[in-house]
């Protein structure tokens, strides 16, 4: 857990999450979904006081769902009291690194202590993985020479973070991701393993990254900062490629009977092409799948105006069978499954020649085969 204000991003996250605050239960809309091919940077997501019972198997299921590895900052009795937690973090592909034994302020015990908490986290997280952590992270943040002589002497670097999300402080999950908004490449984000409401903005901080051409990345244990992953586990995420079939027959009856067969095959990657309509009122709709899961999706639609402004649109989703919306940002839906119409939220209605507004909305099933239509109001 962490308390305390590092840099000037960690304050100017904080007035920005003062900001969304004021709106009150409005959502957010993710970032403009983007086809860049290649990664142009790297943040390093980061989850501290893990591992936790309760709430890790959740948060590692939420991150391979999202095919995205992050830096997993352990206490070291938690990790002793659920070694097969942490044997899990590393079997998912996470970086698996130091916050101590027991989550104290470091800086008020005596060197010994310092070196008992470390070694000992060190020791355990070594035993489980095979691998022995290069990063520590101290507790609230707390640090003075003494401590990072003491981390130096394991080969530990001292790890804070650029982005605060204050998750701890029972935040909205609109205020994680808006936090999240303020990453530049090669930061680093902290956020807590057991808070219910991060895991819940995993999904759409994994898509706005995305849309702005970043990806989650390692920590070099050289220059603590993110970097590309040097490794290549076997565990890693990877994209998964569905495919799924139909055939329709039709039948012509004259004095015989000819029967033909026609087979279609539709592949879902973990993007797909943006398809875009144009309905009433000049108002144009375009439906992109940021990222595809086993079992699950990020999608965008994005709303653009014709040659006069609108005042509202609305939003007719048509998902396939099967498929469902879980959570839904930057609009207000009908319904979750089938027929969906999602109305403008109060403060993305208006949208002027050249202006877009977006909504979005993590679903179960395959986000490939949606259609949108959009009206004005």
């Amino acid at each position: 857990m962490h308390r305390t204000p590092l840099s000037r991003r960690l304050t100017s996250a904080a007035t920005v999450l003062a900001a969304v605050t004021v709106t009150g239960g409005i959502g957010l809309a993710v970032a403009t979904p983007s086809a860049a091919a290649s990664c142009t940077g790297y943040v390093a997501l980061t989850f501290d006081d893990g591992p936790n019972a309760n709430t890790t198997p959740t948060l590692l299921d939420t991150l391979k769902a999202a095919g995205v590895r992050a830096t997993l900052f352990n206490v070291g009795q938690y990790a002793q009291a659920n070694p097969d937690l942490v044997r899990a973090e590393a079997a998912a592909g996470m970086w698996v690194e130091n916050h101590s034994w027991s989550h104290p302020y470091l800086t008020q015990l005596g060197q010994d202590q310092m070196r008992s908490e470390i070694s000992q986290t060190q020791q355990i997280i070594e035993q489980l993985t095979g691998r022995t952590p290069t990063l520590f992270r101290p507790p609230y943040f707390d640090t003075n020479d003494t401590l990072r002589a003491v981390e130096g002497s394991f080969g530990l670097i001292e790890i804070t973070a650029d982005v605060d999300t204050r998750d701890w402080d029972n935040v909205s999950a609109d205020q994680i991701v808006l936090a999240a908004d303020a990453l530049d490449a090669g930061e680093i984000i902290i956020m807590h393993d057991w808070p219910p409401n991060t895991i819940q903005a995993i999904p759409r901080i994994v898509a706005n990254l995305g849309a702005r051409g970043l990806c989650p990345g390692m920590i070099s244990p050289v220059t603590g900062r993110a970097v590309a992953p040097d490794d290549d586990p076997q565990t890693t995420p990877t994209t998964t490629t569905t495919t799924r079939s139909t055939t329709t027959t039709t039948s012509t009856t004259t004095s015989t009977t000819t029967t033909s067969t026609t087979t279609t095959s539709t592949t879902t990657t973990s993007t797909t092409p943006p398809t875009t309509t144009q309905g009433p009122g000049g108002c144009t709709a375009t439906y992109t799948v940021q990222s595809q899961w086993p079992g699950g999706f990020v999608a965008t639609v994005e709303v653009a105006a014709g040659a006069t402004a609108i005042e509202g649109w609305t939003v007719t989703v048509a998902l396939p069978s099967g498929t469902s919306i879980n959570n839904l940002w930057g609009g207000q839906p009908s319904g979750t499954s089938g027929m969906v119409r999602v109305t403008n939220a109060a403060y993305n209605g208006r949208v002027t020649p050249g202006q877009k507004a977006s909504f979005g909305f993590v679903g179960n099933g395959i986000g490939a085969g949606a259609t949108v239509s959009c009206a004005a109001a």
